[in-house]
């Protein structure tokens, strides 16, 4: 029997789902027993990257502005439903995973059409539109934050999947290894920045801005996407305490390197933050869809492993970060709490679940 994985559009959504295949081979599962149904944005190149099969399906995802684009959609779901249900019988796909994105409602679909068992997952608190339709007619459906619980009946609480490195996550053994990346070498606090995997612009500007505060000595890590790093980089020129990153590929040695992150609130993040126990100032993006982001630092901040700062409200920031970075012990409790709130065996979780779901194989 062979095991499908539908994940589309961004990192939030392809990133667990290549934890979770990882996490079947970690079954038993041989990597030729998985594939991977999306579209043509990210997962087109990292899903082949890390060695699974790809089927490229014509989706696309509804237009939450009016646009006559959002008339033709019924029908290209329809039909790469069709196309979807054609493999699943084709290649004997027993279980079709779903993590959100636009191609979820088809591959649903296409896999009950094609007599395939269906196991949903939901990565933010507020669930997104597309696994809000499927999840009523899934077998089985798994969430990362209790609210999410709360909107989709029935759903097992299991966290986000992360990459193995943030599973088995250690900061006293990686944190020579993430000085030495970073290039620190110094006694100040380290301070880390995390937009998400494009940066954020307001939070580049108001940390750029604290630092230059007298009251403020931190070596700061800054991840500032890759669209802001040159504007940054010409920024921090002068100031050997700050090191601008566009990218990192190796984000257990960013968290391992930082006493405190400034952080978007993506549900990645914030699972990241609480699986390596990291204190964070979490600033949820005001414009995210019903508030999600929001949403996801709830129980973070619940369990006080967290600061949330709104917006609306991120010239306080600079005041914030002073009254955090001057109270070690506060931090280090914080990182407690974040860590007892923190789920780092959600992928092995979720892969458990598609397994079973099908009366499956061992774990």
């Amino acid at each position: 029997m062979r095991y499908a994985l539908a994940a589309a559009g961004t990192g939030g959504h392809v990133y667990p789902a290549l934890a979770v295949a990882r996490a079947l081979t970690e079954c038993g599962i041989d990597t030729d027993q998985i594939v991977f149904f999306g579209g043509n944005r990210l997962e087109a190149t990292a899903v082949p990257a890390a060695g699974y099969a790809f089927v490229e399906v014509d989706v696309r995802g509804l237009r939450r502005s009016l646009t006559p684009r959002n008339l033709a959609l019924p029908v290209v779901v329809a039909r790469a439903a069709r196309v979807i249900a054609g493999h699943v019988r084709r290649t004997g796909i027993g279980v079709m995973a779903a993590f959100g994105g636009y191609v979820s409602v088809p591959a649903a679909w296409g896999a009950k059409r094609g007599g395939a068992a269906v196991v949903v997952h939901e990565q933010n608190a507020v669930p997104g539109l597309a696994n809000r339709m499927i999840a009523s007619r899934a077998d089985t459906t798994l969430v990362a934050f209790d609210a999410a619980a709360e909107r989709l009946p029935g759903a097992e609480v299991v966290g986000n999947p992360l990459r193995t490195e943030l599973e088995h996550f250690d900061r006293h053994q990686l944190r020579p290894e993430a000085r030495r990346r970073y290039g620190l070498d110094g006694n100040r606090p380290v301070l880390g920045v995390l937009g998400g995997s494009l940066g954020a612009g307001i939070l580049n500007e108001t940390v750029a801005t604290a630092i230059e505060r007298d009251d403020i000595e931190v070596d700061l890590v800054h991840l500032t996407g890759r669209i802001h790093a040159e504007a940054m980089s010409v920024r921090a020129a002068d100031d050997p305490h700050w090191t601008v990153v566009p990218f990192e590929d190796r984000m257990e040695l960013f968290y391992a390197a930082c006493d405190l992150v400034v952080s978007r609130a993506g549900a990645l993040a914030v699972s990241e933050l609480a699986a390596t126990g990291t204190p964070a100032i979490v600033v949820p993006y005001a414009a995210g869809t019903a508030g999600h982001q929001a949403a996801n630092a709830g129980d973070l901040a619940a369990a006080g492993g967290c600061l949330i700062v709104p917006e609306s409200d991120v010239a306080s920031l600079a005041d914030t970060l002073v009254s955090l970075l001057d109270d070690p012990s506060l931090l280090t409790s914080m990182g407690t709490h974040a860590r007892a709130v923190g789920r780092p065996d959600a992928a092995i979780r979720v892969a458990r679940a598609i397994l079973e779901v099908h009366g499956g194989a061992s774990s």
